[in-house]
């Protein structure tokens, strides 16, 4: 049998969070050194699966199957395509820096403390939710994802309610009562989708008489398994109702700003620049190979929400007075743009919404963290507590900048690249889609520079006037994603070569070719 490579970049996180929970409760240090390491030995497995797959093999490689439940044939099937080794790329390569960047989150807020052991628990837990995440953008039994999809809630909900952000402008009491308020917000939202979603595998099953996505696959393109239209819808919309609470998109959004708002910096990026990206992929894993005549149904019902999400996001994101709010409705803006790209059904338009979940990853991650660290200095989210940073801590400002261009896009950073496909591929088939779509362009510019401008310019208010610049460790965090922002704006191909076959393959599936465009004849 050849080494189990996914199953081993799944299972070295899962390993490291036993192993971490585990670490005496007065070795804090040594919990923390033990995470880093895990998630880079998981980063160099993940690095040779990208270099192990081929852009013009096979569409699911390096696969792995055994029997599990065998009574109710569910196995244990792993295989990625292109789109997954993008994501799972992006994951390993977040997680190191998430454990960098929350290195001092989870202190124990009484020092004499030997019962409690937050530390070993909050890193513990970063590594279980990155081990779930990587599993499902693997899986391709139906049951098996449908699992991960669920069990990684649970983590999440941990680390949300238990290692809140310490800077609240309320009572301990009421930050608590917030925090949980959010985690249980979260929990609840996602486990109404995965209840539903649960009654559509079942129908799955119950009409293709097998949970593997391949074979299913297999027998609808061979036309030996074929659903009547209304079960079809009807399973279509199980599965996407879970995915765009999971993404999210309007108008199943309103658990993200608080669980961003209330969890710590690094944990927020968790949310919506990895576990998030399990309902944008599983869209178009499940939704349009699964159910291609009932996505084309939806299609211009979908187009409409996320067209909403767009405007909406980005309108709400204008009018925040808390920083991380302001993210938060931000990235439900860039969501919209994402799903616009996927259902726009033009392999310009999900090679870019790929794409953009990749870039998005990154900039949302360099832009979170790095307020975050600003966030911990000063003791506030409230935009309207700073003022001059600029002048007294440049590197942190200009990191900050650099991130805030790459949430609108800017030319010359990676996020332009995806968002520009994505509007390209909408404008080819729906045209006033693609024009609509563009306002979110204009209204990112206009929060990202006024959140700038509030936070960073003008005169030095008397409370950031002490306060220092990024660390060595702040830094280690924030230079390489800036870097990789700048490289992947300039440079996109290593990303692109292995996506585009794979959107290949998911256009086949909905039966779908670009249109041609219309050019009139030279008189």
């Amino acid at each position: 049998m050849s080494f189990p490579l996914l199953t081993a970049t799944a299972l070295v996180p899962a390993v490291g969070a036993i192993v971490t929970a585990a670490v005496p409760a007065a070795r804090r240090a040594v919990a923390k050194t033990l995470a880093l390491v895990f998630s880079l030995i998981t980063l160099a497995l993940a690095a040779i699966v990208f270099v192990r797959f081929e852009p013009g093999g096979d569409r699911y490689q390096l696969t792995e199957s055994h029997a599990w439940i065998a009574d109710f044939g569910v196995r244990y099937e792993l295989g990625v395509d292109g789109i997954g080794v993008a994501l799972i790329a992006l994951t390993t390569l977040l997680i190191p820096f998430v454990i960098l960047a929350g290195w001092n989150d989870a202190e124990p807020q009484e020092t004499g403390s030997s019962r409690w052991r937050p530390t070993q628990g909050f890193f513990a837990l970063i590594l279980m939710v990155e081990a779930m995440v990587i599993l499902s953008f693997e899986a391709t039994d139906v049951f098996l994802f449908y699992i991960l999809f669920e069990a990684m809630l649970i983590p999440m909900y941990f680390l949300i309610g238990g290692f809140g952000d310490r800077a609240h402008s309320g009572s301990d009491q009421n930050a608590a009562a917030q925090r949980s308020y959010a985690a249980v917000k979260f929990l609840l939202y996602n486990l109404v989708g995965g209840l539903i979603m649960l009654a559509a595998v079942i129908g799955l099953y119950v009409v293709a008489g097998s949970f593997s996505l391949t074979e299913i696959a297999a027998a609808r393109a061979s036309g030996e398994l074929e659903m009547a239209t209304n079960t079809e819808r009807l399973l279509f919309l199980g599965f996407f109702f879970a995915f765009a609470i999971k993404a999210p998109l309007w108008p199943l959004h309103t658990w993200l700003p608080n669980a961003m708002g209330e969890a710590t910096a690094p944990v927020a990026v968790l949310i919506t620049a990895v576990v998030d990206k399990v309902g944008t992929f599983a869209m178009l894993r499940f939704c349009l190979q699964l159910f291609p005549e009932a996505s084309q149904w939806a299609t211009p019902v979908i187009l409409v929400l996320a067209l909403i999400s767009i405007v909406y996001g980005a309108l709400l994101a204008v009018g925040q007075r808390d920083i991380k709010r302001l993210i938060a409705y931000a990235s439900i803006s860039h969501f919209g743009f994402i799903v616009l790209g996927i259902f726009a059904m033009t392999s310009q338009g999900q090679s870019g919404a790929t794409l953009y979940m990749v870039n998005h990853g990154i900039s949302t991650a360099a832009l979170m963290l790095v307020a975050g660290f600003l966030i911990s200095r000063r003791g506030s989210r409230l935009i309207a507590d700073y003022g001059g940073v600029q002048k007294v801590a440049p590197v942190l400002a200009g990191t900050f900048l650099v991130g805030g261009l790459a949430t609108l896009s800017l030319p010359g950073l990676a996020p332009f690249v995806s968002e520009f496909l994505v509007l390209v591929g909408t404008f080819a088939r729906y045209p006033v889609a693609g024009i609509i779509a563009t306002s979110g362009i204009v209204l990112a510019a206009l929060y990202t520079l006024v959140l700038y401008q509030r936070t960073m310019t003008g005169p030095v208010r008397p409370e950031v006037k002490s306060m220092p610049d990024l660390k060595a460790r702040e830094l280690a965090v924030v230079a390489p994603l800036i870097a990789l922002l700048i490289f992947l704006g300039v440079f996109p191909k290593p990303l692109t070569e292995i996506i585009n076959p794979a959107v290949e393959h998911t256009m086949s599936d909905v039966q779908k070719k670009d249109p041609r465009p219309e050019v009139e004849a030279a008189q």
